[in-house]
């Protein structure tokens, strides 16, 4: 078996050090550890390398970063780009800063130049940076969300945003014509400081991001008035967020902001939270025991890396703490900067919202009011970032706002990926401006779905670790691809789309046209009556992902609807 021999020569050869070795001879009888770490590479799935820590090519660990990096010098060396430069980011989980400073020395290796931010940063920051700096690539060594076990490895290009396909395949391509570990080129600190290759990027760069988002708030003159009464609770999750949130929201005017100090310092084991993310009720409970004792108005949470932004507001009517969805606080954000734009007289009559194929119907309703374009793309907010350059590119088309479901979105043009920092600051004022109206963010809500209908949307994730899941994932996809699915519980199928084979069927007609996306291992359900559901693996994680959206005529209505489209869906899937 493969993966036996590629166990046996991490053991046996002498290009992994002792500490590697001695780790997987401690798994020597248990084969199923064995076939876990090495039945496959590590590979650049919809956010780059992410894997758990330790050793084996299905981890990650110097060799499987040390691999990629000069797999990526390699490439970014024949398209001639060396002189540009790489910058280099990381955020607070185990390793992160060695992983960073490995990838910025083996580039510099292969003469490469590398920007390396002094501490961690945000992910939005470096995509900031790689557009500021004129880099060639950028690189975050961070796992987003993940549990502490795991660490990754993001790439982006030089546009800011994350790499997508020809690139991504043909970086891949470099990375697996590397045969052999010895083939990782390295060079001191020192010597690559001589030779001007390794630069430290400073705080400069934070004093210039910050100017950029402050340049888009909209109304400045509500947060003065407003903002120094408003009372916001604020957590990094032991992460990156931190560096930025609060210095940002208190020059703009915020002045009550109080971080959880039990989660305001970087820690790579998450002493607090199972879970850091945003997405996590139980992630959220020491925000919510300091919002109780300060009378917060908002609560606010981002991932390790920042680039997701978690919230709950204060519904004054009940005295709760009211959760949003990634789908509602992006769309929360979305119309009340599209309308203040229109209110303003600066709304571009060829404005865009750019969303995925797996988040909310409500944002087409809201393009559509304001008679806007909305394009939707597959998961990633990387294919969001390939849009936005395309217009860029073309000039013919104006961003304005794009978000995916999980949490994460992009109010400006400055950067190519969500940018969690930015979103606190959106909402901030948007909670400055509907208080000023009398409002708190929760009626804002409420007020969308008055007005556009009550859309609402959920998604279950079955995990499913190791070879063994993996290769039920693969059959749980191939069956639900090869079944004709004419209803779903009460929910009539109108349309089947397989991205992944380019098609999509008329249920009725059976008649059969192209998706027009790139081709992706999602499989779509359109239903009546503006309701939808889709599945597909995870890019990140060992889960399959099931999402559900429906619309109702009123809350009640939308929640017995979901509930009931959950149920169905996930008893066929099993």
């Amino acid at each position: 078996m493969k993966y036996i021999e590629e166990y046996k020569k991490w053991c046996e050869n002498e290009e992994f050090d002792e500490k590697t070795r001695k780790e997987l001879l401690e798994i020597k009888d248990n084969e199923k550890e064995i076939e876990d770490r090495f039945y496959k590479e590590l590979e650049f799935g919809t956010a780059g390398l992410r894997g758990i820590m330790g050793a084996g090519t299905n981890r990650m660990n110097k060799y499987t970063v040390g691999k990629a990096t000069q797999g990526l010098a390699n490439f970014i060396i024949e398209k001639g780009t060396q002189s540009k430069g790489v910058a280099i980011s990381y955020d607070s989980r185990n390793m992160s800063k060695d992983f960073g400073l490995q990838t910025a020395l083996i580039l510099n290796a292969n003469g490469i130049k590398t920007y390396l931010f002094e501490n961690l940063r945000p992910v939005p920051e470096l995509s900031f940076a790689i557009r500021n700096l004129g880099c060639t690539a950028g690189v975050m060594i961070t796992a987003s969300h993940n549990p502490a076990k795991y660490n990754g490895y993001k790439v982006y290009w030089d546009d800011g945003a994350q790499i997508i396909s020809p690139i991504d395949k043909q970086i891949i391509e470099k990375v697996r014509e590397i045969d052999n570990y010895s083939n990782i080129k390295t060079i001191s600190e020192d010597k690559a400081k001589q030779l001007g290759l390794f630069n430290i990027i400073g705080t400069q760069m934070d004093d210039e991001y910050i100017k950029v988002l402050k340049n888009l708030i909209l109304n400045p003159k509500i947060i003065k008035e407003i903002g120094k009464d408003l009372k916001i609770v604020y957590t990094p999750f032991h992460g990156t967020g931190n560096t930025i949130a609060k210095r940002l929201l208190n020059e703009i005017g915020f002045k009550n902001v109080f971080v959880v100090p039990e989660q305001s310092e970087p820690n790579g084991d998450f002493p607090t939270v199972e879970y850091p993310n945003p997405e996590d009720k139980k992630a959220f409970k020491l925000a919510l025991d300091l919002a109780k004792e300060k009378d917060a108005d908002l609560v606010l949470a981002t991932d390790p890396d920042a680039d997701r932004l978690g919230i709950y507001s204060k519904d004054d009517k009940t005295g709760e703490y009211m959760e949003y969805t990634g789908n509602m606080s992006g769309l929360l954000i979305a119309d009340y900067r599209i309308s203040q734009m229109k209110e303003k007289g600066i709304l571009p009559e060829n404005g865009m919202i750019v969303t995925t194929i797996v988040s909310s119907e409500l944002a087409k309703a809201i393009a559509k009011n304001y008679n806007l374009e909305c394009i939707e793309v597959l998961t990633g907010f990387k294919f969001i970032g390939a849009v936005m350059k395309e217009a860029e590119i073309k000039r013919n088309k104006t961003y304005l706002f794009g978000f995916e479901e999980s949490y994460g979105c992009l109010i400006g043009d400055y950067a190519r990926d969500k940018d969690g920092i930015a979103a606190i600051m959106s909402l901030c004022e948007a909670a400055s401006y509907y208080k000023s109206k009398g409002k708190t963010l929760w009626d804002a809500m409420q007020d969308i779905y008055e007005k556009y209908g009550y859309y609402k949307e959920t998604q279950v994730s079955i995990t499913m670790e190791g070879a063994d899941g993996a290769k039920k994932i693969k059959n749980m996809m191939d069956k639900m691809r090869n079944t004709s699915i004419k209803n779903i519980g009460n929910f009539k199928v109108l349309a089947f789309k397989d991205i992944e084979n380019n098609i999509i069927k008329d249920m009725k007609t059976e008649k059969i046209i192209e998706t027009g996306l790139p081709r992706s291992n999602v499989l779509y359900y359109e239903l009546e009556d503006d309701n939808w559901c889709c599945i597909r693996p995870s890019g990140t994680e060992p889960k399959i992902k099931l999402y559900f959206g429906v619309k109702g005529n009123s809350e009640e209505d939308a929640n017995n609807k979901i509930e009931a489209l959950k149920e169905a869906m996930t008893s066929i899937i099993k």
